[in-house]
């Protein structure tokens, strides 16, 4: 591979406090060797050509930290191919995979099987999380030593919240002393069972079973509760209300450590989206009030939630043509998760660098990995993104294998020009 010259960009490394015009340069292995405002035409020999971006920014490649893959068992929604040719689309070079699979990543075996596919079939990094516990029915943990040493960077139940207390006290005590990362999707089953939307006037309106922001709330108080006396790695996988950010900011205040990931579509949409019964809004967190998302907003402006997820689920349309009540929970949206972010700064709600923070640095550091820096001697997986191209969002112009999209249609500022991956394009906008 001959190396890569780039000048006349503005490059954006929040882990290395960069952000400033400048220049970087791809080595001959793929790795970065160098960044910053001086990588310019001053230094570069005469001889070698140079690609001038003309303004265009520099991102480290996004880490999305919950992503569902559909591989095994559900590869009509998705498989590792299409999700790497959606990610890559997206500037996604890094995702953790979730362990909600038929059958579920909870042993060995299906480790090993997972990550032999993931790189026979994919360009992207992926990080496969195994499920907290065995067949994710909340019961029996799974060993997490074991699945440690075979490559799990995280544990989670996914979709599914650890409901009993007893269960979740030990999963964290085993977790402490184990130094496993634990990711927990906050929601209390028997104030949710049923629930289709948010809990309000709007659900009355439609006549939906509303699901209120307290299920997720009384999950998050008790699992903080557990890290007064159980020191481990928590993070809460998103959260989607005012009521949740409160608790959040009383128990940092208060010194306990633990991280927090809200999903873009929370950012984004909230329950007046839904309108007459839209089923591709229909979400886990369910979309809640304005004044939620903006409180969402706020929270990663302050520091409260350091990490922003796609919460990319693919499903079928069949699935989603159906009643609110049949119709399946999820969207995609690792494809359009940085254009989404990117309207968070196009209208002034947050700094481009905490944006890009939270979907690069901050979660690599969560997950303890090499990735979403441009750090110098590290793998060149970047992206290339005019931050102020207008374009539409299409369904049939998504690369996900499934098309359900919550924002169809929606005017978008901001595109990926190319992604590369340890120095190789891997993707390039047509």
């Amino acid at each position: 591979m001959k190396k890569k010259y780039f000048i006349n960009a503005y490059i954006i490394d929040p882990q290395n406090s960069i952000n400033e015009n400048g220049g970087l340069i791809i080595g001959e292995n793929g790795k970065i060797e160098g960044v910053g405002k001086k990588v310019n035409t001053n230094n570069i020999p005469s001889r070698e050509k140079f690609i001038d971006l003309k303004g265009k920014y520099i991102f480290p490649g996004l880490v999305d930290m919950r992503v569902f893959v559909g591989e095994p068992g559900y590869e009509y929604k998705e498989n590792f191919r299409t999700l790497s040719n959606a990610a890559l689309s997206g500037g996604v070079t890094s995702v953790v995979s979730m362990p909600n699979t038929l059958p579920v990543i909870d042993n060995v075996s299906m480790v090993d099987f997972l990550k032999r596919r993931g790189r026979d079939k994919s360009k992207i990094n992926i990080f496969p999380a195994a499920s907290l516990t065995r067949n994710t029915e909340g019961i029996q943990m799974t060993e997490f030593g074991l699945l440690k040493r075979k490559g799990i960077i995280a544990f989670t139940d996914g979709l599914k919240t650890i409901q009993d207390p007893q269960v979740m006290s030990r999963i964290m005590n085993y977790a402490g002393e184990s130094d496993a990362l634990i990711m927990q999707h906050a929601e209390d089953n028997i104030l949710s069972t049923g629930g289709l939307i948010n809990e309000g006037e709007i659900s009355t309106r439609l006549g939906l079973k509303g699901i209120p922001s307290l299920a997720e709330k009384i999950i998050v108080e008790r699992d903080l509760s557990f890290l007064e006396e159980y020191q481990c790695k928590y993070h809460i996988s998103q959260i989607s209300s005012e009521k949740t950010i409160s608790v959040i900011k009383r128990a940092k205040e208060e010194g306990k450590i633990f991280s927090t990931g809200v999903s873009i579509n929370n950012l984004s949409l909230n329950e007046n989206d839904i309108g007459d019964f839209k089923t591709f809004l229909k979400l886990s967190p369910p979309l809640r009030t304005e004044q939620d998302r903006l409180s969402l907003i706020n929270a990663i402006g302050e520091g409260l939630i350091e990490v922003i997820v796609s919460d990319h689920k693919p499903e079928d349309e069949e699935s989603k043509r159906l009643t609110f009540a049949k119709a399946a929970t999820g969207a995609t949206g690792i494809e359009t998760l940085l254009p989404l972010a990117l309207e968070l700064f196009h209208n002034d709600s947050l700094k481009l660098n905490t944006i890009i923070a939270s979907i690069t640095s901050n979660p690599a550091k969560i997950l303890g990995i090499d990735k979403g820096s441009l750090q110098i001697g590290s793998d060149a997986d970047l992206c290339i993104v005019d931050i102020n191209k207008p374009w539409v969002v299409n369904k049939a112009n998504l690369l996900s294998k499934s098309k359900n999209t919550p924002i169809e249609d929606r005017k978008l500022q901001g595109q990926i020009i190319k992604t590369f991956i340890k120095g190789e394009i891997a993707f390039v906008r047509a």
